[in-house]
């Protein structure tokens, strides 16, 4: 895996993890519009510990992923029935 191939994984897999830890610990607004009883954003987002949690994530799993590509334990050059 190049350089590119590898930095083109490790963001595509940092917007999936982010997507994933995004709804943790969110909570809804306490109180409603009195007119129509729309609750608007969530409360309490902490984005920057929400990042800092989806790079360590994307981290362990970029590692992951490197290593089956790099030891082709994972390729995709060579059909499953090939030898």
């Amino acid at each position: 895996m190049n350089w590119v191939s590898g930095t083109v994984l490790y963001v595509m897999i940092w917007w999936i993890s982010l997507f994933a830890v995004l709804p943790l610990g969110t909570r809804p607004a306490a109180d409603a519009d009195s007119a129509t009883g729309w609750r608007g954003t969530p409360t309490g987002m902490r984005l920057r510990t929400k990042a800092l949690i989806t790079t360590g994530v994307t981290t362990v799993l970029w590692l992951i992923a490197y290593a089956l590509i790099e030891y082709d334990v994972l390729s995709f050059r060579h059909g499953i029935l090939a030898e």
